[in-house]
């Protein structure tokens, strides 16, 4: 079972900026063609930092992505171009609700019709079990939810009954397919709500025969260690979707590790971590989920997680 990290996936949303490397990371485009999109068809032209790194939008990304998928779908970036935006727009979501596998949860979504939006959660989740269910259903859906609110298509309370309801089923999930194995404690740091891409790899920990014990969102990391000691827990897994959630909590994190039961370790991952990776690692965390198949000696091993 090898996959890409899936926390990137889905784009936050906000005020955030993403460069060329995670927009590419994000939209499955090449740097090298976002940067001939930018230059010949002034798809979307992205602020420059100050260190003249490209900064593109969550908008930005979300219109780069809907542009890939109708080229998957034959159609061409030159044609693309000189269309009225809207109307590419509308016709990549008219694709992902009719031709998606899932393109009935998605009409759910849009449509606000809650009741449906869970019935077919809980059939999906029956038919697929928890590991299934994250990755081939709940992953898929939130970057589309995503960019179709970052693009204006669909309102914030859509998006939200979305989450509530794809959340509360992982979480359900998580709880009755418990393992029996060590015991992995998973919180979102101070300030990160972000948790449908979380929960989508914590399923993947938990077929593995890990343990997992899902905390919550936006906890303080003094109350995550405590509880560690408490459970003798075997690993302490983080999400950040933003660095700049991060940053104001580097003092904290990085005195984590050390303060463990004995032979636990951290993991950190999510798309706020990558400009913090070497002084995370240098604390002692493990970047990426990989380290739930290879780093404590007995670990079940039925395949690795990660890029």
């Amino acid at each position: 079972m090898t996959r890409r990290n899936p926390y990137p996936k889905a784009v936050a949303g906000g005020d955030r900026t993403y460069e060329i490397h995670e927009a590419a990371q994000l939209t499955g485009l090449a740097p090298a063609r976002l940067r001939a999109w930018e230059r010949r068809y002034a798809v979307v032209r992205p602020a420059r930092q100050p260190n003249g790194y490209r900064a593109y939008t969550a908008e930005q990304v979300a219109l780069l992505r809907a542009f890939a998928r109708l080229i998957e779908a034959g159609e061409r970036i030159g044609d693309l171009a000189v269309q009225p935006i809207e109307e590419a727009l509308s016709r990549a979501e008219a694709r992902d609700i009719e031709e998606s596998t899932h393109g009935a949860l998605l009409g759910a979504v849009v449509s606000f019709d809650r009741d449906r939006l869970e019935s077919l959660v809980g059939e999906q989740l029956r038919t697929r079990g928890l590991s299934g269910f994250a990755r081939e259903v709940v992953l898929p859906l939130a970057q589309v939810v995503g960019d179709l609110w970052a693009l204006g298509k669909i309102p914030i309370a859509a998006e939200h009954m979305a989450s509530e309801v794809v959340v509360h089923a992982l979480k359900a999930g998580l709880r009755d397919a418990r393992g029996t194995g060590f015991v992995c404690l998973a919180a979102c740091i101070p300030g990160e709500r972000h948790e449908w891409g979380f929960l989508a790899s914590l399923a993947d920990i938990q077929e593995l025969g890990w343990q997992v014990h899902y905390l919550g969102p936006d906890l303080p990391v003094d109350d995550v260690v405590e509880a560690a000691w408490k459970r003798q827990a075997r690993a302490v897994a983080f999400s950040a979707s933003d660095p700049r959630l991060v940053e104001p909590q580097l003092a904290a994190l990085t005195q984590l590790p050390a303060r463990l039961p004995p032979r636990a370790f951290a993991v950190i991952g999510g798309g706020g971590v990558t400009p913090f990776e070497h002084l995370l690692r240098s604390a002692g965390y493990r970047i990426g989920l990989e380290s739930f198949t290879s780093s404590v000696p007995g670990a079940p091993a039925r395949g690795a997680l990660g890029s």
